[in-house]
């Protein structure tokens, strides 16, 4: 198990976590879901060590386990899709494009530059790069903005067969429904909601 305990962040006199606690399951997908605001993002970037709380502590896992999917895709024009992930895979893991290319459903689009995919094809392949990078948690903000439905939840039991657990902030009611868990919060500052 992973365990967020008593974290606190602030920004200038705007407090979004203050002594938030959280216990993440260690398989399976898990969705956050909550206002725009409410603190979600924060809590994935502390997870990530890219925002250092005030006060508390992550357990079960390190920064450097985490691979984050931000909420803008990141593409680099000049890179073709099968590039952007052999230049996160080592040389000796490029065999495994194909089948990254296969979860996100991008196969024929190897040779294609981001300029030519459709936002949601963007989108899938900035997935399919953060999912090439090895991790023992998976960080993913609105992974699935303008992705069709059938095709998110093709991608969401693929993600569920990871041998490491996926941590989701969505807004989606089809992708809450298809998460293993879900963690309806409120804020700022971020704070669980009774379901």
């Amino acid at each position: 198990m992973i365990f967020c305990k008593d974290l606190s962040v602030s920004y200038g006199d705007r407090v979004v976590l203050d002594h938030f606690s959280l216990k993440i399951p260690d398989t399976g997908v898990t969705a956050l879901s909550g206002p725009s605001g409410c603190g979600k993002t924060t809590l994935l970037r502390v997870l990530a060590g890219l925002e250092r709380p005030r006060n508390g502590t992550v357990e079960g896992i390190s920064p450097r386990q985490t691979a984050i999917l931000f909420q803008d895709d990141r593409l680099l024009p000049w890179r073709t899709v099968k590039q952007h992930l052999t230049d996160v895979l080592p040389r000796e893991r490029w065999g495994e494009a194909p089948a990254l290319l296969a979860l996100t459903e991008l196969e024929g689009e190897e040779h294609t530059f981001p300029a030519a995919l459709s936002g949601g094809m963007g989108r899938r392949l900035a997935l399919a790069r953060c999912l090439a990078l090895p991790a023992r948690l998976y960080l993913l903000d609105e992974p699935f903005a303008g992705v069709d439905l059938p095709r998110v939840l093709r991608i969401l039991e693929r993600l569920r067969a990871l041998p490491a657990p996926v941590l989701l902030v969505s807004h989606e009611p089809a992708v809450l429904s298809a998460a293993d868990t879900v963690m309806e919060l409120n804020g700022p500052p971020l704070r669980s909601v009774d379901l």
